[in-house]
């Protein structure tokens, strides 16, 4: 008996080639508010020191850069650039203060691991486990 699977709930395929750009799946401005959306979010996630799901973050990061790769391609880059310069001049400043953020939360952790390898650092020395304690150094 043959496989009879029912295909009709799947999105027809296009040939982003041939279609004009603003036919192309995945409308360009549409993507880069996406890739907006997920920066603000992982800006202000990462502000607010809440447990914030990066692994999440980046995943659909991931998914928006590759959503925005397959709709460029064979798209006239200049034309590209002067239809979005607006969204991509948003973009650019919304990652420059997402990339700030995770500078100063990877400064935080550099800071705490400081403050740990220290203390443990000072609670080796602190001779409460020395050699001698346990008749270890015998001369």
């Amino acid at each position: 008996m043959a496989d009879q699977t029912d295909l009709s709930n799947l999105p027809a395929r296009a040939n982003t080639l041939d279609a004009p750009a603003a036919a192309r799946p995945g409308n360009l401005a549409a993507i880069i508010g996406r890739i907006e959306e997920v920066v603000d979010e992982e800006t202000a996630g990462i502000r607010s020191g809440t447990a914030y799901d990066l692994k999440a973050s980046n995943a659909r990061k991931s998914r928006y850069l590759y959503e925005l790769n397959r709709a460029l391609k064979g798209a006239n880059e200049i034309e590209f650039l002067e239809q979005h310069r607006e969204g991509l001049l948003r973009l650019r400043q919304k990652l420059a203060k997402n990339e700030a953020a995770i500078l100063a939360h990877l400064n935080a952790v550099n800071e705490v691991a400081t403050l740990l390898r220290n203390a443990i650092q000072r609670a080796d020395t602190d001779g409460t486990y020395s050699a001698a304690e346990f008749g270890m150094a015998r001369a």
